[in-house]
């Protein structure tokens, strides 16, 4: 499935990157490893936030849709 990277995302992606960097930068090996776990963890979370957000998004646009019917039929 795709979908677009919600802003919520884009700040989770931005973070990743930013772990990523400072561990390419450091010279001890455990903290580089423990930096670019988290920055894969950072990766998931954007994963899911942008799905999460896609989804409310969604759900809204269906509710709006929902009330748009129930008043042109006068329910």
């Amino acid at each position: 499935m795709t979908f677009d990277i919600s802003q919520r995302g884009k700040e989770y992606l931005q973070t990743a990157r930013t772990l990523l960097r400072a561990a390419q930068t450091m010279t001890d090996r455990a903290i580089a490893a423990q930096l670019k776990a988290l920055a894969d963890d950072y990766e998931r979370r954007a994963e899911k936030a942008s799905q999460a957000d896609a989804a409310k998004a969604a759900a809204r646009a269906s509710a709006r849709v929902d009330a748009s019917v129930e008043g042109a039929w006068g329910a």
